[in-house]
C-alpha cells in the first residue's frame, strides 16, 4: 500500500519525519517497505519561460526558441506545433536524464544548436499525452525546479498491509492508525455536496436477488458531464501512489478508492437499459466482455451487475465494456455497494484478474462508511467534470450493519500480555479506535466495534489492540508463571509422545532428522513411477513442483540427498517421521493421512574420521536400522524378510513383515532414478508404516525371562548351498525343529569360491539349558541331529 505524506497529512496533522511514522507504524503491525520518490525520474526538469519562438530556416515543422532558464537564456530547437512566445515550459536542461533514459546533449538540429528539450507530459513519464509540449500556468518561478513549483508529492511510503487488516487500505486507515498512535485529532474531508432536480431513487430501480452476496447497492445520478482530463492536483496525487491517470470520472473512482478505501463504478447511464441495476449470480457458461476486451467464461458462483436486459459488470471485480463511460457521455450512474468478500475472491483467482477494487472487495469494506464515500465521489466529479448531482439515492439495503458487541475483561487481558497496565489505558485505546465502551461494570466491559475494523471479532482481540498499542516490541521477556506441573504430560501413549519417540531413537542411531514439505510434484510421483490413482491435488499450488500432495515419502528424501549432494556432503544418514495422503472418498476430508518413517542411507558406512575400513553402505546397514527399531526399540516378536516383485522404484525390494502383518518395504532404488538425483552410488531406502507399528506396540505384551544362570555351549556348521538357497530359509528351517536346548541361531560368515555356483554359510548355534550345565555329549547330540535334518530337508552338504 502506498501512502502519500502529504496527502495523509490532510487528515491528521504529523510533523514528523517520514521514518519516524514507518517506525511507529511497523510496530503497530503496518510493516514499512520502503520510502520512495515518486517524481525522482523528473526533480531536474526545471521552468523555463520561451522569450522567443521563431520558425527554423532549414525546417518547417521545426520552431528555434529562446528559453530563459533563470540563471542563464539558451536556444533550444522544438518540434511542437503548440510552442509559442511567452510561455512557460517544462525543461530538461544538458545532461539531465529523462524518465525513459534519454540523456540530453548539445545538439544540432538542420544547421541551429540546440542546449536543452522542451518536454510533453508523455516525455516526463506523467501521461500519454503527446500532442504537444506542456505548458505550464503562468504563476510558476522560472528557473526552479518543476516538482516543487507543482508541490508534486516527494514522499511516500510502501507498507506491507497483512489480509486482516483491511481498513488499512486507504489514506484514511492510515490516517487512523497515525492519529492513534500519536494522539492525533483526525478531520475528514469536507462534504459539500449540491444537488439539483428530480430524484435518483425515482430514475434507477435496484434489485437484489441474494442479500448474503450483496448487503447493500446503492447508486448516486449525475447529469450533463464532461468527460475530459482531470485537474493536475488530481492526476498528480494518484501517480504519486502508482495510478495511471484515465479521465476525470474514472481518475474520481479511483481518487475515493486510495483515499477512503471503498471501490467505486461509473456507468454509462445512457448505456443502462431499462434505467434497472439487477445484482445476481451469472449463469454457467455464459461469456462477457470486461472493460479490458477479454472475453471471460462465468460460471453460477460468480456475481454480475446487470440492468434490464444484459450484465454490464463482474461485481466488485471490473466494470463491463458494453457500459464503460466514453468521451461523448454525459450522463453517470455512480455504483457504490458492498459485496461478500469470498464470492468476489473466488472470481477475481479464478479468471486472473486481480484488480485494486477486488483487493478491497475480497478482504472487507466499511459498508457504514458507503454512502459518505459516495457523496464524496459525486461532489468531486461535478467538481471537475461539471454537470449537476441529482437529488436523492436510488438504494437496497437488504441486510443493513449491525454493531458488534465484544466482552472485555481487563484482567485477564493483562495477564496475557504480561503487563499491568490501568483500565484507563485499555478505555482511551478503544476510544481512539472508534469503538464505544460500556464500563459501567468494571471487571466486565461491553465494547462496540466500529464498522471499519471488521477484524475485531473476538475478545482477545481487543487485547491484541491493548498490546499492540502500547507496544509489544516493549513488553518484556519474561517466563510465564506454570501452574500445572509438566510431568507426564506428554507420554508414549499418545499420538505425539509415539512419534517423539520415533525420532529420539533416529537421532540414537546416529540418523539426521530430515523435514520436508507434505506438498510435492506431480512429476516427482511419475519419476518414481508411483501410481496417478489416489493423488491428492492442492486447488491453489505455490508452483508446478508443488502441486499434489506426497502419497509416499520417497521424493522429499531423494530431493534431500539431492540437496546435500549438491552441497558436497556424501555421507548422509536421514530419517523423516510425516505422513503420506491419499484420495479417500469415504474421509470427512476426502483424504487419508497415514504416519510413515523414512529412512536413506547413502556413501560411506562410517564417517570420514573413524579409522575403519573405506566400505560403502549396503543392505545390512540398512536392514540393521530396521531390525533394531522392531526388535530393540518396540521389543516386538521377531519380524520376517521376503522379496517383492515389481516395485516402483526399489530393486530389490523387501517386504518387512510382523506377527504375518505388513509394516513396511525397504531396499536399493533403481538406477535410473538414482541418477537423476545425482547418485553416484547405490542409494538405500525403507519406508515402514509408524501407524501399524503403534497398533502393534500397543497390542504386544512383553514378557519378562530370568537371565540365564549357566553358560552357553557354542558349535559352528559350515554349510555348502547353492546361489538361490536363502540363509533365512535355513534359519527357519532350524527353528521349526524345535531342538529343546537351542537357543539362538546366527549367521557369522559367507564364502563363495571363486568360480563356483555355490557358497559356503557358516552359523553359530548356541544350546543352553536352564537348569545345569551341559555337557559335551548331550550337546553333539543335539547339534549332529540338527546337521543331519539340514542335509536331509535341504539341498546342502556340510
Amino acid at each position: 500500500m502506498l501512502v502519500s505524506f502529504n496527502w495523509l497529512r490532510e487528515f491528521v496533522p504529523f510533523e514528523g519525519e517520514a521514518q519516524e511514522l514507518g517506525d511507529r507504524l511497523t510496530m503497530l503491525g503496518l510493516e514499512l517497505d520502503s520510502i520512495e520518490d515518486p517524481f525522482e525520474s523528473i526533480k531536474d526538469i526545471v521552468v523555463g519561460h520561451v522569450v522567443e519562438c521563431a520558425k527554423h530556416p532549414e525546417a518547417d515543422k521545426l520552431s528555434v526558441c529562446t528559453v530563459d532558464l533563470g540563471d542563464e537564456t539558451v536556444d533550444i530547437v522544438c518540434g511542437a506545433p503548440n510552442v509559442g512566445k511567452g510561455q512557460l515550459v517544462p525543461v530538461a536542461k544538458v545532461g539531465t536524464t529523462l524518465p525513459d533514459g534519454l540523456k540530453i546533449k548539445k545538439a544540432k538540429l538542420r544547421g541551429v544548436k540546440s542546449f536543452g528539450m522542451i518536454c510533453s507530459e508523455r516525455e516526463l513519464g506523467l501521461s500519454d499525452d503527446h500532442e504537444g509540449i506542456w505548458v505550464l500556468p503562468e504563476n510558476l518561478k522560472v528557473g526552479a525546479k518543476l516538482v516543487d513549483e507543482l508541490n508534486l508529492e516527494r514522499t511516500v511510503l510502501d507498507f506491507d498491509i497483512t489480509p486482516n487488516r483491511a481498513d488499512c487500505l486507504s489514506i484514511l486507515g492510515f490516517a487512523r492508525e497515525t492519529a492513534l498512535v500519536f494522539d492525533l485529532p483526525l478531520t475528514m474531508p469536507k462534504l459539500d455536496l449540491k444537488e439539483a432536480g428530480g430524484n435518483a431513487a425515482d430514475e434507477v430501480k435496484i434489485l437484489i436477488d441474494d442479500p448474503e452476496l450483496c448487503p447493500l447497492y446503492q447508486a448516486r445520478v449525475l447529469n450533463n458531464v464532461t468527460v475530459g482530463k482531470s485537474p493536475d492536483w488530481m492526476r498528480f496525487r494518484l501517480f504519486s501512489v502508482g495510478q495511471r491517470p484515465i479521465g476525470n470520472i474514472v481518475d474520481v473512482t479511483n481518487y475515493i478508492l486510495f483515499e477512503l478505501g471503498q471501490p467505486l463504478h461509473a456507468f454509462d447511464l445512457n448505456r443502462i437499459e431499462d434505467a434497472t441495476i439487477r445484482v445476481a449470480p451469472a449463469e454457467d457458461g455464459m461469456r462477457f466482455t470486461t472493460l479490458d476486451g477479454q472475453e471471460r467464461k462465468l460460471l453460477s458462483s460468480d456475481l454480475l451487475i446487470w440492468d434490464g436486459k444484459k450484465p454490464v459488470a463482474l461485481a466488485g471485480v471490473m466494470g463491463g465494456l458494453n457500459s464503460e463511460m466514453q468521451n461523448d457521455s454525459t450522463n453517470v450512474l455512480l455504483e457504490s455497494a458492498v459485496f461478500r468478500p469470498g464470492t468476489i475472491r473466488k472470481t477475481a483467482r479464478r479468471l486472473a484478474l486481480p484488480s485494486d477494487a477486488s483487493y478491497r472487495f475480497e478482504r472487507g469494506v466499511d459498508q457504514v462508511m458507503n454512502t459518505f464515500a459516495m457523496n464524496r465521489a459525486a461532489q468531486l466529479m461535478s467538481e471537475v467534470a461539471g454537470g449537476t448531482v441529482m437529488s436523492g439515492v436510488a438504494k437496497n439495503e437488504p441486510k443493513p450493519w449491525q454493531d458488534r458487541t465484544l466482552g472485555y475483561r481487563h484482567d485477564k487481558c493483562m495477564s496475557l500480555l504480561g503487563l499491568d497496565l490501568d483500565q484507563d489505558f485499555a478505555k482511551k485505546v478503544f476510544t481512539l479506535e472508534g469503538c464505544k465502551v460500556d464500563d459501567s461494570d468494571s471487571a466486565n466491559w461491553k465494547v462496540d466495534t466500529p464498522s471499519h475494523r471488521l477484524d475485531l471479532e473476538r475478545e482477545v482481540d481487543l487485547y491484541e489492540e491493548v498490546g499492540r498499542v502500547y507496544g509489544l516490541d516493549r513488553i518484556e521477556a519474561k517466563l510465564p508463571r506454570v501452574a500445572k506441573s509438566l510431568e507426564g504430560t506428554v507420554t508414549a501413549e499418545t499420538e505425539y509422545g509415539f512419534v517423539k519417540g520415533l525420532k529420539y531413537w533416529g537421532l540414537g542411531v546416529g540418523l539426521n532428522e530430515a523435514i520436508n514439505y507434505s506438498f510435492v510434484g506431480g512429476e516427482d510421483l511419475d519419476r518414481l513411477n508411483l501410481p496417478e490413482e489416489g493423488r491428492v491435488p492442492i486447488a491453489n499450488p505455490l508452483s508446478e513442483d508443488q502441486n499434489v500432495m506426497r502419497s509416499d515419502l520417497a521424493p522429499g528424501l531423494l530431493n534431500t540427498l539431492k540437496h546435500n549432494l549438491a552441497q558436497g556432503n556424501t555421507h548422509i544418514r536421514v530419517f523423516e517421521v510425516a505422513r503420506k495422503f491419499t484420495a479417500d472418498s469415504e474421509s470427512d476430508t476426502q483424504t487419508r493421512e497415514n504416519l510413515r518413517l523414512g529412512i536413506l542411507l547413502y556413501g560411506a558406512r562410517h564417517a570420514n574420521e573413524w579409522p575403519w575400513p573405506a566400505e560403502d553402505a549396503d543392505y545390512l546397514d540398512l536392514k540393521g536400522h530396521v531390525e533394531h527399531l522392531l526388535d530393540n526399540h518396540f521389543k516386538l516378536p521377531a519380524c520376517c524378510f521376503s522379496l517383492v516383485e515389481n516395485h516402483a522404484y526399489l530393486e530389490p525390494c523387501v517386504d518387512v513383515r510382523v506377527c504375518d502383518r505388513s509394516v513396511g518395504f525397504m531396499g536399493r532404488v533403481k538406477d535410473d532414478i538414482a541418477d537423476f538425483y545425482h547418485a553416484r552410488k547405490d542409494v538405500w531406502l525403507a519406508d515402514v508404516d509408524a501407524q501399524a507399528l503403534r497398533e502393534l506396540r500397543d497390542e504386544h505384551v512383553i514378557k519378562f525371562n530370568e537371565l540365564p544362570k549357566f553358560p552357553p555351549s557354542r558349535r559352528d556348521v559350515t554349510l555348502v548351498c547353492p546361489m538361490d538357497l536363502n540363509a533365512g530359509t535355513v534359519v527357519d528351517t532350524i527353528n521349526e525343529m524345535k531342538l529343546p536346548l537351542l537357543e539362538s541361531v546366527e549367521l557369522v560368515a559367507e564364502f563363495i569360491p571363486e568360480g563356483e555356483d555355490r557358497r559356503n554359510l557358516s552359523f553359530r548355534l548356541t544350546y543352553r539349558h536352564a537348569n545345569k550345565t551341559l555337557k559335551d555329549k548331550e550337546v553333539d547330540k543335539q547339534h549332529k541331529r540338527l546337521v543331519d535334518e539340514l542335509v536331509e530337508k535341504l539341498p546342502v552338504s556340510v
